[in-house]
């Protein structure tokens, strides 16, 4: 069973991490074009990358948790486990705050597209937004944390 268990939660960490690229890397493109039709399409990959983060965290939350169930030696209150629970709650949270002007954005890129208008001001702010750019980014930081923790298990 902890074989099963194991390929659920990589099989979820894969998941999760193609859903961040996919996300992350449509994001950015979006940000250096200026016809809405092509950021509505590009916003539209982010959305799936979206989809695939939230199918990549429960398949790797379920897998994770049925391996510390699995497991003598470690349970919830171990420390590596405990912070990287910690974290990832932390980058969905951040993530989910730092998607909701990109998802503004597409709905009016694809608006404007539908228009057959062009770039206006407050679909470039929507892009540009600091915040949001800096929660996303520092999501993904957590996550490379993540990752750390879950290779090198400190004190575990």
């Amino acid at each position: 069973m902890s074989n099963l268990a194991l390929f659920l939660h990589l099989l979820g960490v894969l998941v999760f991490i193609s859903g961040v690229a996919l996300a992350g890397v449509a994001f950015e493109s979006a940000r250096r074009r200026e016809r809405p039709a092509e950021i509505a399409l590009l916003l539209g990959l982010a959305r799936i990358g979206a989809v695939l983060v939230m199918t990549g965290g429960l398949l790797l939350v379920v897998g994770g948790f049925w391996l510390i169930g699995l497991e003598d030696d470690v349970d919830l209150g171990t420390g590596w486990i405990s912070a990287a629970l910690t974290l990832f709650v932390a980058a969905l949270l951040l993530g989910g705050f730092g998607g909701q002007r990109p998802k503004r954005a597409r709905a009016l890129a694809t608006e404007l597209a539908e228009e057959g208008a062009e770039m206006c001001a407050e679909l470039r702010a929507l892009l540009d937004d600091r915040v949001s750019r800096l929660a996303n980014y520092a999501s993904a930081a957590l996550i490379l944390a993540i990752l750390a923790l879950m290779v090198f298990k400190p004190g575990g």
